[in-house]
Order: C-alpha cells, then sequence, then structure tokens
C-alpha cells in the first residue's frame, strides 16, 4: 500500500511507529505498526526500544489468511502478540470476522478488534443512506440487525482525515531505538 509518512511516501514498510490517531480504546498511544506477519521476538523488540504503549497487526491492510500456511501464521502472530498482555489492535476486513472469532482473540481485554468495511465514495450517497449490520444468515448468530444512518456515522467524533496519518517514522528491521 502506498501511502504518506514522516519519512516521505513508501510502499513496501513492515514496521513503523507514530501515535495511534483512530479513535479507538488505543487513541493517542506511541504504537507500533506491524505489516504483515513478522516474528514476534523482532516487534516485541522494536515495541519496548521505541517505548510503544500500543501495537497494531494487520496494518496498511495487511491481513491475508488466503491459505492455511499464511492463516497458521498470522494466528501464531497474533496469539503470541496477545499473550505478552500488551494492548494490541488487529484490523481485518469484515469478510474475516468469522476467522477472527473462532481464533478466541476477543477473549483478552488487551485485544481490540478493528473491524474495517469499506465503503468507497460515501459521500456520493444521499441523506438517505443506510448501513446495515446484518447478519451470515437469517437468525444466524445476532438478535437481529441493526440500521445506522450514513450520514449520522459521519461525526465529527469518530473521523480520521488522511493527513493524520503522515507522522509516522519508518522503521527498518534491524533498527531499534527510532524513539526512545
Amino acid at each position: 500500500m502506498e501511502r504518506d509518512y514522516a519519512d516521505g511516501i513508501d510502499t513496501n514498510v513492515v514496521l513503523f511507529t507514530g501515535i495511534e490517531v483512530e479513535n479507538t480504546p488505543a487513541n493517542g498511544l506511541l504504537t507500533l505498526f506491524v505489516t504483515g506477519v513478522r516474528p514476534i521476538a523482532e516487534i516485541m523488540q522494536h515495541y519496548h526500544d521505541n517505548g510503544c504503549k500500543h501495537i497494531y497487526l494487520g496494518a496498511n491492510q495487511s491481513f491475508d489468511p488466503s491459505d492455511s500456511t499464511a492463516s497458521q501464521a498470522w494466528d501464531t502472530m497474533i496469539r503470541a502478540v496477545v499473550a505478552t498482555g500488551e494492548l494490541i489492535t488487529f484490523d481485518f476486513d469484515v469478510k474475516h470476522v468469522e476467522w477472527v472469532l473462532e481464533g478466541g482473540y476477543s477473549e483478552h481485554d488487551n485485544f481490540i478488534p478493528q473491524i474495517s468495511v469499506k465503503i468507497p465514495y460515501l459521500r456520493q450517497f444521499n441523506y438517505n443512506a443506510t448501513v446495515k449490520i446484518d447478519d451470515k444468515d437469517f437468525k444466524a448468530s445476532n438478535p437481529g440487525v441493526w440500521c445506522h444512518s450514513l450520514h449520522e456515522l459521519q461525526s465529527r467524533t469518530s473521523f480520521t482525515p488522511w493527513s493524520s496519518y503522515g507522522n509516522d517514522r519508518i522503521l527498518q528491521v534491524g533498527d531499534t531505538n527510532e524513539q526512545s
């Protein structure tokens, strides 16, 4: 994913640090962002060396459990990071909710599931647009459905502009003490 960093625009970043800018329980915390699957020792080394208070897995929309090998690698990494007791966010597409729930990660108080729902061209919908939080089938796992006005979901308190993401600092694999 091509995006802005304090160091410039880059596409192949695997580790970076910055303040969590999204409106989650980790908002405002110095965060180690991890793109893709990385070794737990490397994650924790950078986390501690940079004085981070939060770990964000699946950064840059990198979560992809497309085959059993990838799925197992993600599961191993997530379990290891959750087991540290540190505050962790895991960013995943809504299509993977069952994978995440089956992993049991949400049973841990230090785990923040960040369910990503992509709605391109959001502002082109009219005032009547509704977002429906549905179930996988009728009466399958939820007590019903929730419908929210798309217009009302676009509040200032929940909005993070793209410009807020440009202050993150890229870490080179092997670098430590980037922000102490």
